[in-house]
């Protein structure tokens, strides 16, 4: 009879042993469900910051391009205005000298000299503006798509998160139970990394990135309207215009540099989470 007691005690103990490795089998499918992808996703963030970097980063060139354009402009006027002034002065001299007869072809020529280099730097300017225009509403797009997939990304880890947990909870039973846990504790102080990593960071560079690309592509479509202006008006109307013309693109180089280093800084953080990713997945491989 005392035999028979022990038996069934010794099966009881084999079928919770049997019932509990099963609980782990779960526990490491759970995790492998919830946490492989991640690394991929990441990749695709990274490369979507990259190339948003480098199109930001040709916007702020094309805007300081086209502020030097319009400084251009601005001096070659004033010194138009500086040789009428002198051309003034020049008619009330008296008699009709060789000289005088020089100086004035020459008034009559560098006026439309200077006049027309002015209109091709605003020509230049209004170009350039535009195509800082175009790399902001570009930064824009790649930008708010990189934050649908940041939000995708960002559940998936905290998923996997819970599933590391409950992973937690199954090896403090095995050592309990005599279970080998091995597999699941290298996989468990992997994966558990991602509680530690600021994941709202990722989100909030790419919202910066986004605004900054906004209110440029706004400030830079201003100011190739305005520039378009200013180059067809004449006189004091198109000093005005010329003088707003050149602060919007100052502007707008900005807000694309802005944008460029909210994007290279969200890289640097892509690059921590990956490194966490890559080793989380290659441990449930």
């Amino acid at each position: 009879m005392k035999k028979k007691f022990l038996l069934f005690l010794f099966g009881i103990v084999l079928f919770d042993s049997d019932v509990f490795a099963t609980d782990m089998n779960v526990a490491l499918q759970q995790s492998y469900n919830s946490c492989i992808g991640i690394s991929d996703m990441l990749g695709e963030v990274k490369k979507i910051a990259g190339i948003n970097t480098a199109v930001t980063g040709a916007g702020t060139v094309a805007g300081a391009g086209a502020l030097v354009a319009g400084l251009k402009k601005k001096n070659l006027l004033k010194n138009l205005r500086n040789i009428e002034e002198n051309a003034k002065d020049e008619d009330e001299l008296k008699g009709g000298s060789d000289l005088n007869m020089t100086l004035k072809s020459d008034f009559k020529a560098n006026p439309k000299s200077d006049l027309a280099k002015a209109k091709i730097a605003g020509n230049w300017r209004t170009g350039l503006l535009a195509v800082n225009t175009a790399t902001n509403v570009a930064g824009v797009a790649m930008a708010s798509k990189n934050l649908n997939t940041e939000t995708k990304v960002e559940d998936k880890i905290k998923e996997c998160i819970d599933s590391v947990d409950e992973l937690q909870k199954a090896i403090a039973q095995a050592k309990i139970e005599n279970v080998n846990f091995t597999e699941a504790q290298r996989i468990y102080e992997v994966c558990s990394e991602y509680k530690y990593l600021d994941l709202s960071s990722l989100q909030k560079r790419t919202k910066g990135a986004q605004i900054t690309s906004a209110v440029g592509a706004g400030t830079g479509f201003v100011g190739v309207i305005t520039s378009a202006v200013a180059n067809k008006s004449q006189d004091e109307k198109e000093r005005k215009l010329d003088t707003v013309s050149n602060v919007l693109a100052g502007g707008a180089t900005l807000l694309s540099g802005g944008a460029t280093v909210f994007n290279a800084i969200q890289i640097t953080a892509v690059k921590k989470l990956v490194d966490v990713a890559d080793r989380c997945e290659n441990s449930l491989k």
